[in-house]
Formats: C-alpha cells, structure tokens, sequence
C-alpha cells in the first residue's frame, strides 16, 4: 500500500490529494509534451526563431536552469570537499533540483536540435573546436554524475531498502559520495565556463564579446562564479515553498543559514567582478570596436537601461547585501525575498547573454530584431518545470529527502494510529520519538 512506501516517522497527505495535484501538474506537461511532438514530427517552422534568433526562448531556458542548478555542485562540493558537514542535511535536496535542471536542459537540447535522432552525432562526430562540443559532453557526464548521486536515494525508499543487496549497495555509495562530488564540480567548471564563453568569443557580437585572459574570455569565469553563487539560492528557494506547501519545517535554521550566508558571500564577490567586467566592456571593449554603451541600451525602447540596473542591482547586489547581513538573513520572509531576487537576477543575466547578443544590430544598417516566442516555445519551455514538479512531488512523498523531517515534526499518537490504520503496521511514534 502507499503508506507502506513513505519514509518512516513522517506524515504525508491522504493519496487522493497527491494523485489530484499529479493530475493537475500532468495536464500542463501533456501540453508542453505535445508541443514537443509538433516540433519533432513538423520541424523548428512551430518556432518564431529566424536568421537572427537561432539561439531564443528555449536557449535562455538551458542557460537558466543550468545555473540554477548550479545549487547541486557547489553545496555537494561544500558538503564533502571542504567539510561543511552541517549541509548534509540539504544537499540531498540539492542533488534532486540539479537532476531536475540538468535533466531538463538536456530535454530542451534535444527539442532545439530539431531532428532528435540525430543527437548522438555530436559524440560520434564531435566538432572538437567548438565549446558546445566541450559543453555536451561535460553535461552529459555531469548528469550521470547527478543520477548516481540520486540513486542512493531511489535505493533508501522503504521496501527497496529492505533487500540485502540494495541496503549494503547504497551504504557503499554514500561513503565513495566524495569522489562523485569533486567529478561534479570539476565537471561543472568547465561547461558552465564553456557555456559563457561562447559568447565571449562572438567578435561579431559586440555585446557579447569580451577580453580574454589566458585562453579563455572573462565570460568563462564569471557564467561559473554566477552558477555557484546563485544555484544555491534556488535550492534555499524552492526548500521554502516545499515547506509551505508541506505545512512544516524540513531543514533547520543553522543549515539555511549557513548555505545563504556562503551564497551571499560569493554573489558579493560574483557582482563585483560583474561590475568591473560590465565597466571594462562599456567604456573600453565596446569604444574599440566603434560602439558606445548608448548603442546597446538607450536607442531601443524594450533595451534600455533598465535591464543593466535589474540584473546588477536588484537581482545582484541588493540580494547580496542582504544575505551577508545576519539579521536581515535571519529573518525568513528577508530571506525568501533576498533568494527570489538572486533567481530573477541569474536568469536575466542569462536572458541578455542570449536575446539581447542576438537583438543587438550588428551593421550599420541594421536594426534591432523584435522576437515573440510561439506557444510551442512557451509550452517546451514550461514542460520542464512541471515534470520538475513532479519528480519532487514524488520523491518528497516516497523517499528520505530531508533527514530532519522527522525530528523537527515529530508524529502525534491521533497522526500514528492514522497511519497504521491505513495499512502500515509498522510502529511509526514509537520510530520518530528515537
């Protein structure tokens, strides 16, 4: 029965509550599902990219949940590289939301290349002077990484932990933990450089381009500075609603205080890098290239100013501030605004680095490009939020997500004898109390 599967000493909602918010959920990904199949079986001519717009809506979407997920790297490598042993009370939590981000942007690679059958040409024939080839590759490893970091915990749900093999295999793979933590980070440096370096190399996208140092431009380290700053600002995130939606705390103050308080420290440093950088580019990259800053925010009424000041200030410094100050960071609703801020903020540098580089005219004669995604694009783009959704919903109900559940929620007798009415005869006070 369901509660025979849900983890020992926590309460879950009846079943017909999970399998109507699963319904509800599932309706919004058979819409971006079919929309994915329009774009499979007709081709990109369902999209409103055109010669301008190749890289779009959904190209953004792969940036931002890549830096999103950002989260899972860096709190795993906090977690078992340098010994943060307090934060391995939400690093499983972090390793579900990078599954989720990194499985999702390898779902909107393969609706952007079009023809998916053909995917695996990028292996067997691999461009190898190009750093999407250096890109697909690190993603590809890293997501295996993620999925052999998740499967410990598939492996502790209740009745498969009950099988010899499995309890002894998944023990062995918690004390090698530390070796796929430091894979992951080094993977992680090197594609989500990768991935800002592209446009750091676009001579003919002023905009984008940057100086190099070294081999690589100054976009490389700061696409990877930006990851490990605000990813785990989406994991303290969306931690918060899962506890609201849940009605109860998960993870303990000391663990949220110290994953912000390192978050905060490193987009401080992150945004200060980003000014310089953005200074540099402004007023001495660009002038060399026969451009001025007014050229690529005050001619155009949707590309103005106000796109620098959003990402910068309030999606960068101010959310900063506020998580390197600890009584501003002690306050939970201070907090919850601080990461919602930090998210907008890494997704907008994300969406500038994509639609503004291809907006941005180029010749003199041009113009700027308007684009409007198609609904395709739009429900493409939603479909990985809600499978998402999903796959936290189910893992919340049925696996040993958050390891403090259970003491910060301890189960009243009227909430046990419920549960063992309902077919788990198991004695569940008598395991939360230990």
């Amino acid at each position: 029965m369901d509660s025979a599967l849900i983890p020992k000493g926590v309460k879950r909602c009846p079943i017909w509550q999970f399998a109507l918010g699963l319904g509800i959920v599932g309706a919004v990904l058979l819409w971006g599902v079919y929309a994915m199949l329009l774009c499979w079986f007709k081709g990109l001519n369902q999209t409103n990219m055109n010669d301008y717009y190749g890289f779009a809506l959904w190209i953004w979407a792969d940036l931002a949940v890549i830096a999103l997920g950002g989260g899972a790297f860096f709190t795993g490598l906090l977690r078992y590289v340098i010994g943060k042993d307090e934060l391995k009370n939400i690093i499983n939590y972090a390793v579900l939301i990078g599954f989720i981000c990194y499985s999702s942007a390898l779902l909107i690679l393969a609706i952007d290349i079009g023809q998916p059958l053909r995917g695996w040409f990028i292996f067997w024939h691999a461009n190898v002077h190009s750093m999407l080839t250096e890109v697909a590759f690190c993603l590809s490893c890293y997501f295996g990484v993620l999925t052999i970091e998740y499967l410990p915990l598939v492996l502790e749900n209740r009745q498969l932990d009950k099988v010899p093999f499995v309890h002894n295999l998944t023990h062995t793979m918690h004390e090698h933990m530390a070796i796929f933590a430091a894979t992951g980070a080094f993977l992680s440096f090197f594609h989500q450089g990768s991935l800002g370096g592209v446009a750091g190399v676009l001579f003919g996208r002023p905009f984008a381009y940057r100086e190099h140092l070294f081999i690589w431009p100054w976009t490389f380290f700061l696409f990877t500075w930006s990851a490990a700053a605000f990813g785990p600002c989406f994991t303290l995130l969306v931690t918060r609603i899962t506890e609201r939606i849940a009605g109860k705390k998960l993870v303990k103050d000391n663990v949220v205080q110290l994953l912000a308080k390192i978050s905060g420290w490193m987009m401080f440093t992150y945004i200060i890098a980003k000014i310089l950088d953005t200074a540099y580019w402004a007023f001495t990259t660009a002038p060399s290239l026969g451009f001025t800053l007014k050229d690529f925010y005050g001619t155009n009424g949707f590309y103005n100013y106000g796109w620098l000041v959003a990402e910068i200030i309030v999606g960068g410094l101010i959310p900063a501030l506020m998580l390197i100050t600890p009584k501003i960071r002690a306050n939970r609703g201070m907090l919850t605004l601080a990461t919602v801020l930090a998210v907008i903020g890494v997704c907008l540098n994300r969406w500038v680095m994509v639609l503004q580089v291809m907006a941005a005219p180029v010749m003199t004669f041009d113009e700027w490009a308007l684009y409007v995604p198609s609904w395709q694009e739009v429900a493409t783009t939603i479909l990985p939020v809600a499978y998402g959704v999903i796959l936290i919903m189910i893992s919340y109900r049925y696996l040993p997500i958050f390891p403090q559940e259970a003491e910060l929620n301890p189960i009243t007798p009227e909430d046990a004898e419920g549960v063992q009415a309902s077919g788990d005869s198991e004695p569940v006070l008598a395991t939360a109390q230990a």
